[in-house]
């Protein structure tokens, strides 16, 4: 029991530990990015007074952290009254800020996107298991074999395709061509289809490998000789036992993995117009230079990697006894 509340004590303090750094690192490079707010979001057009006012409004105007630092001046300490402290203050009452662009709460913006990247990273995760498992148990049944050899091909393959040459050749394939899918949109419950697969494919490449590896491996346990001895169908002895073994591993790496499928969707949402929080944070966010949309993008992508993480290690001991007992 102790134990207990002591790992959750630390995974707790692991998790503010990382959402300070992430907060803080955004807030530093947002800051140093050429650019202001003001210029981008009012135009070239805006007067020095509408500048003034827009600065005003939203607080820019005011030191971004607790100190500063010219050349002429050196270091100088700016207190407590900065938009940093003011952030953090906000964010501990669950206020994410307001947006400049839209003047809407930044907090109402990003969940409204939210189910959306959720829907895509759960969708491309299902593609990648639906491939790397058949194709994984293939392969490291047929070591070094064709099968064996094609499957390490395909693999290697997908994971050395970026996903913005994978997202246009499917488009130009199955919308352009084929006239299958939409090329662009999320109105429709089958324009799903092709950015799942494009964000789907590095990691299915990434998982016919440990599957493959996992199946090699469990294959030449003594429990697999002892089924075989029994009589059991070499399809019993892969699916039945071996895939069940073999597979613990690879859970890790999907919690692993979900963190690049959410920082992959950016780009795949911008290819397909997908109406999710990563074209959100790089349309209207950095695009637009929204200090406060950026910061609550980047964090709500953290904190929810934080928690797939957690859940994973969850599972994971839930899976593999010697984990719970060590």
């Amino acid at each position: 029991m102790k134990y207990r509340v002591l790992n959750i004590l630390r995974q707790l303090a692991m998790m503010l530990l990382v959402i300070w750094t992430v907060v803080s690192h955004v807030t530093l490079l947002i800051e140093l990015v050429p650019g202001t707010p003001a210029a981008v979001i009012l135009g070239e057009t805006a007067t020095t007074e509408q500048i003034e006012n827009f600065n005003k409004k939203h607080g820019l105007d005011r030191p971004a952290f607790f100190f500063s630092y010219s050349a002429e001046d050196g270091f100088a300490w700016n207190g407590i009254d900065n938009r940093y402290a003011d952030y953090w203050g906000g964010l501990l009452r669950g206020d994410l800020g307001m947006s400049f662009r839209t003047d809407r709460p930044v907090r109402e913006m990003i969940f409204e996107r939210y189910p959306a990247t959720i829907k895509l990273a759960i969708a491309a995760m299902l593609v990648a298991i639906g491939i790397a498992i058949p194709l994984g148990v293939l392969a490291g049944s047929n070591k070094n074999k064709f099968i064996d050899n094609a499957a390490s091909f395909v693999a290697l393959l997908g994971i050395s395709l970026p996903t913005f040459v994978v997202g246009p050749f499917l488009v130009y394939i199955f919308a352009v061509n084929l006239g299958i899918f939409a090329p662009t949109g999320s109105a429709n419950p089958e324009d799903i289809v092709l950015p799942a697969v494009t964000l789907g494919a590095a990691l299915s490449a990434i998982l016919t490998r440990m599957v493959r590896s996992s199946v090699i491996e469990e294959l030449g346990e003594d429990y697999v000789r002892t089924a075989r001895a029994k009589g059991l169908s070499e399809r019993m002895v892969i699916y039945k036992h071996v895939l069940k073994n073999g597979l613990i591993p690879v859970v890790t790496i999907l919690g692993l993995q979900l963190g690049v499928l959410l920082a992959g969707s950016i780009i795949t949402e911008k290819i397909f117009n997908w109406q999710g929080l990563g074209l959100l944070l790089l349309e209207d966010g950095i695009g637009k230079r929204d200090y406060r949309l950026v910061q609550g993008c980047v964090l709500v992508i953290s904190v929810t990697f934080i928690v797939a993480n957690s859940l994973t290690d969850f599972v994971y001991r839930r899976l593999d006894p010697r984990i719970r007992l060590s």
